[in-house]
Formats: C-alpha cells, structure tokens, sequence
C-alpha cells in the first residue's frame, strides 16, 4: 500500500492542548494540513490521520467500512491523549461527521465541524446501491465549486466515488445523528453558502439537534466545500483558534 505523495498524515508537537484534524470523503490529510500547520504555529500539538482506505488507491478504500474510519479517528485520539491534557477534535465533510460522533463518546474539550452533511440528499439511486455496487463500483464526480483555481489544482482526492463507500457514508451519518443530542461540549459549526458539495441548508440541521448549550455557526460567504484550502481559508483558521481560546478561558 502506497500512500499518494503529500498526502500523508502529519503530527506536530506543541503544548498541552491537542487538535486532532480530520479530513474528508475521498480525500486526504492534505486538505486540513494548512490548518493544522497554522494551529501548530498557535502552539497547540496537532494530529492529522489519514482514514482507512484514503490517500492510497480508490480501491483500498472499497474495503473500508466506516467503522474503520471511526477506528482511524479513535486511534488519532488515544495518541493525541497521550502527550495532551485536553482535545479538540476538528473535521472536514465526512471528517466533520467523525468529529461529531467522536465527541459523543470520548471527553473532548470542544468540537468544529465544517461543510459537514446532516444526511445525503434524497435520490432514489442510493436504495439500489446495495444491489448495484458489485456491477457500478465507482461513481463520477460531477462539478466543481473551487473558487481558487490553483488549490483545486493541486488538490489531492480520489477522482470518483467508490459507490460502496457511499453506503458506508449513509451508515455513519445515521450513527452522527444519533450521537448529536448527547454532545454536551462546545460546539462550532462552519459551512459556505457557495458549498457545492454538500447542501449549506445542512449546517442549522446539526446545530438543531447538538445537545449542547455552547453552540455556534459560522457562515462563509465565497468558498466552496474545501473550505480549509479555498478563498476564505484564513477566516476559517482564526475562527477555530478563537473558538479554542474561548473555550479554554472558560475552563
């Protein structure tokens, strides 16, 4: 197995606070190394993973179940616990999904979730792809809503969905919902209204259902669903520092 090159996972040491970064559906540790690099000149001790199946060949991660990406976040987790006093747990798209369900199981210090679904748009194909996956194996990409060019350039994620990961997905989403009441730590929600990938209207769904009584949203104005590596990639990365540094004046 051969990881993508620049796609690997990445662990910076700092002080006592760790930041476990997680990236999305497709994707890979590139897409959140920007801000894990900017949270580490911060001074806290930051852990990007890479998620089972991701960043090698679209077909490892056809033999991946979302329980291995839940396992792939939890391991980032028991590492960060061990040279941190306190974790904050910080997810991209589908690693935004782990972010969520992760919080409502491990004590973390506080949660940011950004272009992260609440459940997959309604289409009638997804009730046949349990039957169909084996004979349709990926599906095409379509569009794109980049707003910087020269990110999507030298982005890197998987050009086509594997469509029994897609199922995957729909599983682990039912699981984040299930999880959202019983998140009782901070919350920080972030979702652009130029979001191609993921419908922004998703974003008040999850704050809906948080159980916590510290929650906010942050809406973007000019990026897409990349937002960690598109226009507004600075204000992104401000606002989960401040949110840290809120949240730790509290304590």
């Amino acid at each position: 197995m051969k990881i993508i090159p620049r796609a690997e996972p990445f662990f910076f040491p700092g002080g006592l606070t760790g930041c476990l970064v997680i990236h999305g559906f497709t994707g890979a540790p590139f897409e959140v190394r920007g801000l894990g690099e900017y949270l580490a000149r911060q001074g806290y001790t930051v852990l990007g993973p890479r998620l089972a199946g991701h960043a090698t060949q679209p077909e490892d991660m056809l033999r991946s179940r979302w329980g291995d990406w839940a396992a792939s976040v939890e391991d980032g987790w028991h590492l960060l616990r061990g040279t941190t006093e306190r974790i904050f747990v910080v997810g991209l798209s589908m690693g935004g999904v782990l972010a969520l369900r992760a919080s409502a199981h491990f004590p973390v210090a506080g949660t940011v979730a950004m272009s992260t679904p609440y459940e997959l748009p309604p289409d009638p194909r997804l009730r046949l792809l349990k039957f169909l996956w084996r004979f349709m194996p990926y599906a095409a990409k379509e569009g794109s809503d980049w707003q910087n060019p020269q990110a999507e350039e030298n982005h890197i994620a998987y050009p086509k969905y594997p469509t029994r990961s897609l199922l995957e997905l729909k599983k682990l989403l039912a699981e984040m919902r299930a999880a959202l009441p019983n998140l009782r730590k901070p919350v920080l929600l972030m979702h652009s209204r130029k979001d191609g990938g993921v419908a922004p209207e998703n974003m008040p769904k999850i704050y809906a259902q948080v159980g916590s009584a510290e929650k906010d949203m942050v809406w973007l104005e000019k990026s897409g669903h990349v937002v960690t590596r598109d226009v507004e990639k600075e204000i992104v990365f401000r606002a989960v520092d401040e949110f840290i540094r809120g949240v730790m004046s509290d304590e």
